[in-house]
């Protein structure tokens, strides 16, 4: 098992963007997500764990219109569990705000 960054993303405004899909075959412990507002406006963000990569539903919400301020960061130390397939998906109000989700891939 090694620790690594597993996605990146700076999305563009209000669009959905899947920042990790676990490989199939394998599953990941997300041990951190950060969000950083690299921007001189508050931003809100969102970030969901979409099981098999289903259609986006209230439920697969961790964070949801979650309000960061100006040159602020947030982390999110949370220990996620996920199975081959599954997908964080991550949006925000600005198109400053950039995410980094951290951890670690086994094999099944």
């Amino acid at each position: 098992m090694s620790y690594k960054v597993l996605g990146q993303s700076a999305p563009a405004a209000t669009t959905a963007t899947d920042i990790y899909t676990v490989p199939a075959g394998k599953s990941a412990v997300v041990s951190t997500v950060t969000i950083c507002n690299t921007g001189g406006t508050a931003l809100t963000y969102r970030v969901s764990v979409r099981i098999a990569g289903a259609a986006a539903t209230a439920a697969q919400y961790v964070a949801y219109e979650a309000s960061l301020p100006a040159y602020s960061t947030d982390l999110m130390t949370i220990g996620i569990t996920l199975a081959g397939t599954d997908v964080i998906t991550v949006q925000s109000s600005l198109a400053t705000a950039s995410f980094n989700v951290f951890g670690s891939e086994q094999s099944q």
